[in-house]
């Protein structure tokens, strides 16, 4: 559901599927402050839905905050799990509803559980980024081993989306950069995959130029409705399948590598590290496979130079007040031994360009080269 208004009918599409109480997960309490909790609350009332409420999951989410998620969802015996929030809390929603049924949650992840059915998940969106609201997949950290994965399942793909833009508008702008970012991210991470797949990488380059008017217009004025409403819708297309339709499953190398900055410092926002990372990994592959990106620097950009297309995009992110660096990103020299160990841990990285120590190694070091430069 889509649109102003749409929380209120919430408790009604719980009680019509049969669903008489949920687990709500929520994140630090802003949905308190900007009335999301308040109108989530009156409408399981008005149905008649129990609820129990677990909070505190954070940014980059965690496993730890998953296990005793699924420890209250079992001993509250809930039938379903609530996401109130943005995607850490609809991927922590996912773990725990797919952990419901299983041995440890992890073990979906490693691949050692395989998820065969899951608690029906239910989201109310409260920051656009991820694509969690209508995808099946879900990412947490787990921070004892410094391992920030994925895993899929069409039994954790939501039930029922509600997305109302007007409740985005309280977001601090940098919070809408960093959704932008990611949403960004995620086309990019498809969009040079197959240059023969012209009708998607048609969506993709509307919704990517669509994205960058949007995050424009809310830098002048948050309330923007229209705006907000443009870029939510995006931000959700972006990684719902739609994107990716005929791209070969995408790349993916950037997401590997940043996955290992927030397994790191987990206060690095997954988006703003990917508006680090994203231009630097066009930099070194451009100079590979050359006419893989000039469609994305005309068609994008309106340029037939990837350099000057690239210089386009980094002068966007900085004007957004976004970090361009790994300094910004607060990462330092001594840090860069460590983050290679856990980069490198990584299950791949990349499919199409398929990047190995070889091509990691010197340019987080190098200062004069893409990814790193930035220590400088």
């Amino acid at each position: 559901m889509f649109g102003a208004g749409m929380i209120r009918n919430l408790g009604k599409e719980l009680h019509d599927a049969g669903i008489k109480k949920v687990l709500m997960v929520a994140g630090g309490g802003s949905i308190r402050t900007n009335s999301v909790h308040s109108q989530v609350t009156d409408s399981l009332k008005a149905a008649g839905i129990d609820w129990t409420e677990g909070w505190g999951v954070r940014a980059n989410p965690t496993l730890e905050k998953a296990r005793e998620l699924i420890q209250v969802a079992r001993s509250e015996q809930v039938e379903a799990v609530l996401a109130v929030g943005g995607g850490s809390v609809i991927d922590t929603s996912k773990a725990v509803a797919a952990g419901f049924y299983l041995e440890d949650i992890w073990n979906a992840f490693t691949g050692r559980e395989t998820i065969k059915q899951a608690l029906p998940v239910y989201t109310v969106l409260t920051l656009s980024a991820t694509g969690s609201e209508m995808n099946s997949f879900a990412v947490l950290t787990n921070t004892l081993e410094r391992k920030k994965w994925g895993m899929g399942s069409v039994h954790i793909f939501p039930r029922l989306t509600i997305i109302d833009p007007a409740v985005q508008s309280s977001l601090p702008f940098n919070q809408t950069v960093n959704g932008a970012l990611d949403a960004t991210a995620h086309i990019l991470e498809y969009y040079f995959a197959d240059d023969t797949a012209i009708a998607t990488n048609a969506i993709n380059t509307a919704l990517l130029k669509t994205i960058m008017e949007m995050t424009d217009r809310l830098k002048v004025n948050s309330a923007d409705l229209v705006a907000r409403g443009n870029l939510a819708w995006c931000a959700t297309l972006a990684l719902n399948g739609l994107s990716g339709v005929g791209l070969k499953g995408g790349d993916w190398a950037c997401h590997s590598i940043e996955h290992a900055f927030s397994a790191l410092k987990p206060e690095i926002a997954h988006g703003e590290g990917l508006g680090v990372i994203f231009p630097a990994w066009i930099e070194y592959m451009s100079e590979r496979m050359p006419e893989r990106f000039q469609g994305w620097a005309h068609e994008v950009w309106g340029e037939h130079n990837v350099s000057r297309a690239l210089r386009k995009f980094r002068d966007k992110i900085e004007s957004w007040g976004a970090a361009t660096s790994l300094r910004d990103l607060g990462l330092r020299e001594n840090d860069l031994p460590i983050l290679l160990e856990i980069i490198m841990s990584s299950r791949s990285i990349g499919i199409f360009s398929k990047l190995g120590r070889a091509d990691i190694e010197p340019r987080l070091w190098d200062g004069r080269r893409p990814v790193c430069r930035s220590l400088a």
